[in-house]
Order: C-alpha cells, then structure tokens, then sequence
C-alpha cells in the first residue's frame, strides 16, 4: 500500500525571516490577481514568487515565471533564506479555525513524501476530474524548479486511531517549530519530527492504508508526469530518487477538524428564464415547496435558507431567484429516477447531490452541459450562502441553487468505486498554507 518516507525539507530560516505570516500564502489555485499583488508586497521573500510567479512583458521561452522561480530558488538557498533541515523528518501541521457559526475546530495531520503511483494500482484515490491548463502550468513549474512547493491534501482510513494518538501524544510534549497566522483567523503549527523511533511508527502504521486525494489532484496527476519524464531520461533511475515521491499533507478521515463546505451554484447568462416554467418541469421528479421567509434581512433570508437544507438533509436544494419574499425547496421524490438516468454509474456517485442537481436539473431544464461547466460557463460558485444570495437579489446572476456539503464518507465511497466526482464537489476548509515546508528533489 502507501509508502511514506520522511525528508529533508526546506524551510525558510527565523533568524533572516523575523515574521514568517508575511512570506506565505494559500495554494496557488485560491489566489486571485489582486492577492497575487498583495503577496508580492509583503516580502521580497513571499513564496508567491515561487509558486504563483507575475509573467512579465519580453516573457519567451528561456525567461519566464518558471526560469524566475527556480533562479529565486536558488538565490535563497545560496543566502539562507531557506534552510535545509539536516535530519530527514515527518512534520506534523496543526490547524485551528473557527466557522462563521462560532464553532472552533482543530484540524491534525502529517507531511511526508508518499510514493507515486498510478491511480490504476489502487493505492492513492482520485474523486475529482482535472483540466489539462493547470497541469500544464504545474509541469512547467516542477521542470525549473525540481520542487514541491505546496502539499497535495490526503486523506487516510485509520480505525485503530493509531496515527493520530501518535501526533497528539508528540504534540502534548513538544512545542511548535513553527506557528504562523498567515491567514487572519487561521492558526498553523508545524512540529518537525525527525526521531527515528516515531517515524518508524508513522510508517508502519501507513504501510496498509490507501490514501484519498482530498486536494491537489492537479498536481498528483502533474507529478506522475514529471516522474515519468525523468524516469526516461535518467539511465541510472533507481526508483528511489526522490522524484518518484511527492509531498503530502494527510489527515485521518474521522479527524474532528476535517470540514468540507458547501459549494453553492449562482447562474446567469440564462436567455428566456421563467420561474414558473422551471418549478413546473422540475415537479416531475421533485417535491417542490415554497417557503416565506420571516426575517426582513438579507442575513436572516440566509439564515432560514441555511436551516432549511439543515432541515430537508441530503437531495434537497434551495433554489432563490432574489424575490426577498421567498425560496422553494426542491426535493429528489425517488432515487429511482437517479438509477434510471445513471445506470452506468456507481450508486455513491448517483447519490451525490451535485450529481443530482446536475443531472435533473442544471442540464435539462437550464442547458447547462458538461463543456459549459468545465468551462465555468454560466455558473459562480461560492462556499457562503449568504454571498451567492446578495449576487441575487442585486441582480449579478439569475438564480442560485443552495445545496448541503458532500461528506468525508462520500469521497471515500466514490474513490473506492473508481468514479469522479462533478466539478466543485467538495471545498475542504481551510486550505493547507504554502511555504511551512519545501521538497526539493
């Protein structure tokens, strides 16, 4: 199954770095040109120059944002910026987050370099489809830089909870090598473990796990291209050079910090919309019910929206068309009309709730196919439900679909069955920072 192995990473070094929340960053995928700049301002050291580098004019092939990144690199290595760290490690990352609820949560798990493998093997598990633009752009980046820059996202099936006792009896008798809010709300700790005795359990307890790609399948996919690549060009390939590794953040999956928000569906673009025509074609196979709202506040609309989904449970949505008066509920009468319609699928992904939105009601009734969503084609998304129904009512988009988060079990359930899931399925929370730990080949 899995191989873990720890490494010497990179990291960068406190007595040249006094305030390490102003050189690191989200992934790179989060990142919108405004915090790109944001990022670029804060240090003439911030990892955005490495894994999220600015194209500039006179860009060619031989000088571009890859050449920069990896001259940067080596810049900071050469001046120890970045230190290596001298005993091949483990480095356990802590996260503590609160939600807009109030409720606070921890989230633990362990980065270390995992062996790759083809998703054919049945030992690391996709969910997700990927796009052939990122990977490109990631390739580039992992052909100059010979780096990971950020950590792909797993998850791992430990019953016995021999891992994380593990982490929490070293947590509770070590203090933090790092602890960072890079990101306001967002408290990161990294504790670097390179006793062997710990590392040996950390590996032997792995040996029999298969590992779930929580986030990061871009670059998973990314980095089996590169390894390949390389295999090929190297004639003395061992297949223990560290290129046939990747690094990975992994977290147990009943981990009380692991949440996935909700990705809610605001569309536009739609020509010739008639709500009383969609609510009419969508009864065939939804209970459709209206519900008048009590609060007078766009946060109270969202509120009761919110309690709604919490109260209907899984194949329910709420769809909203911005009238501040009310929202219908619409829910799935029978999964037989999933099994029907997906026959060639696997029940986990005909389950799904996106899968049912998309196939009842976003394609029939609003035309929006597979290419317009691969395209972002008439669709926003966001993970706040209060946002996607402001867009609404001041008219940004026509209408939004309100839908519960899928579950930790579901992404297991479909990675097991060999599915993918639709685009935008799942949105763990928060996002693993960039620039705790480097792996440099």
């Amino acid at each position: 199954m899995a191989q873990v192995i720890p490494f010497k990473g990179f990291r960068y070094n406190t007595s040249k770095i006094d305030d390490l929340s102003k050189v690191m960053t989200p992934p790179y995928d989060v990142i919108s040109p405004a915090e790109q700049d944001q990022f670029y301002q804060m240090s003439q050291y911030n990892i955005i120059r490495l894994e999220l580098g600015k194209e500039e004019p006179g860009d060619d092939e031989c000088h571009n944002k890859y050449t920069r990144a990896a001259r940067y690199l080596k810049d900071w290595i050469e001046n120890k910026i970045l230190v290596q760290d001298k005993q091949p490690s483990f480095y356990i990352y802590q996260q503590q987050f609160s939600l807009t609820n109030g409720k606070a949560y921890t989230r633990t798990g362990f980065i270390g370099l995992v062996r790759l493998e083809e998703f054919s093997k049945g030992v690391i598990l996709p969910h997700e489809n990927t796009l052939s633009k990122p990977k490109a752009d990631r390739l580039q980046l992992m052909r100059a830089c010979e780096a990971n820059f950020s950590q792909i996202f797993a998850l791992y099936d430990d019953p016995t909870k021999k891992i994380p006792s593990l982490l929490k009896q070293y947590i509770e008798s070590h203090s933090p090598d790092i602890e960072v809010e890079a990101i306001p709300g967002i408290i990161e700790k990294l504790w670097v473990v390179s006793e062997h005795s710990v590392i040996q359990q950390i590996q032997d307890n792995m040996a029999d796990k298969k590992l779930y790609i929580a986030d990061g399948h871009h670059r998973y996919e990314t980095a089996l291209t590169y390894r390949n690549e390389r295999m090929a060009q190297n004639p003395h390939h061992t297949g223990d050079d560290l290129y046939n590794f990747v690094m990975m953040m992994m977290v147990e999956m009943e981990d009380p910090g692991l949440v996935i928000l909700p990705t809610h569906r605001a569309i536009s673009g739609i020509k010739g919309f008639s709500k009383e025509e969609f609510l009419k074609s969508a009864a065939k196979d939804f209970i459709v019910e209206e519900h008048t709202f009590s609060g007078k506040t766009l946060k109270q609309r969202a509120d009761e929206m919110e309690g709604l989904l919490a109260e209907k449970g899984s194949h329910s949505f709420v769809f909203y068309d911005g009238d501040a008066k009310s929202c219908y509920v619409l829910t799935l009468k029978s999964m037989r009309i999933m099994d029907e319609r997906l026959p060639q699928h696997d029940i986990s992904y005909r389950s799904l709730d996106v899968t049912i939105l998309h196939t009842l009601l976003l394609e029939p009734l609003l035309g929006i196919g597979k290419e317009q969503m691969a395209n972002q084609d008439f669709i926003t998304y966001t993970h706040d439900l209060m946002e996607g129904a402001q867009w609404v009512e001041e008219g940004r988009c026509q209408m939004a679909f309100f839908l519960n988060p899928t579950s930790v079990k579901q992404v297991k359930e479909v990675s097991l069955a060999g599915e993918k899931m639709p685009q935008k399925s799942t949105y763990f929370y928060p996002k693993l920072l960039t620039g705790l730990v480097i792996n440099k080949f």
